[in-house]
């Protein structure tokens, strides 16, 4: 009888210490759940602040188109800056009009000396792309090429024909796209979609998809 009782305490002591031990276990995930959870906020918080100089640019860009006088469309949240196609060109041309140059040579230095007035700007942005937009009249195929080939001009023109202070480190950021009517209106024919987009790339928001990604 002795034996029988002692062989059901000494069973009960090895089931506490099974449950001690998955306690253990289940308290060790937990805190590495928590612990994982608050450096993931602890980084979204840090990126929340870094996303001032982004806001700061953008203001600054607006700022600046109007204090001289440059009539162009600035997304107050990406800071993409839009310029009709009329203003460069001609419909369905892709050498820029004698007016589009006139614009781009008064455009351009003020839109680089944003980029390089502070280090903190340079570094937040990380590229420039010259966009084409077409609308979506014609078929997809052309209006890619014609797109692209705006592009270009805009960037041979900037880099090739004028003179200006930020024109070197300028030139380690930008590059040239197409979009064809990706971003059209498919509906009907829109005039408004046929433009020249500068679009930056800011380095918080590719911070921003890394971490996202690691997350996931």
């Amino acid at each position: 009888m002795d034996d029988f009782i002692r062989s059901e305490m000494d069973a009960e002591i090895i089931e506490d210490d099974d449950s001690s031990i998955y306690l253990s276990i289940g308290d060790l995930m937990s805190g590495l759940l928590m612990f994982f959870a608050l450096l993931f906020i602890t980084a979204l918080l840090q990126l929340a602040e870094k996303d001032v100089p982004k806001r700061v640019v953008i203001g600054n860009v607006v700022g600046q188109m109007k204090s001289n006088n440059i009539n162009v469309k600035v997304n107050p949240e990406t800071g993409d800056v839009s310029i009709q196609e009329s203003i460069l060109f001609a419909q369905g041309s892709t050498e820029l009009k004698p007016e589009g140059k006139a614009f781009l040579r008064r455009f351009i230095p003020v839109y680089s000396g944003v980029i390089f007035s502070k280090p903190e700007f340079e570094k937040e942005i990380s590229r420039v792309v010259i966009e084409g937009h077409t609308s979506s009249e014609g078929d997809d195929k052309t209006n890619l090429e014609l797109s692209v080939l705006r592009s270009s001009s805009v960037y041979r023109y900037i880099f090739y024909d004028m003179n200006f202070s930020t024109q070197a480190p300028l030139s380690q950021k930008i590059l040239a796209a197409g979009r064809g009517e990706i971003e059209a209106d498919k509906k009907r024919d829109n005039p408004g979609d046929r433009k020249v987009v500068f679009r930056f790339q800011f380095r918080s928001d590719e911070l921003k998809k890394d971490i996202t990604k690691t997350s996931l």
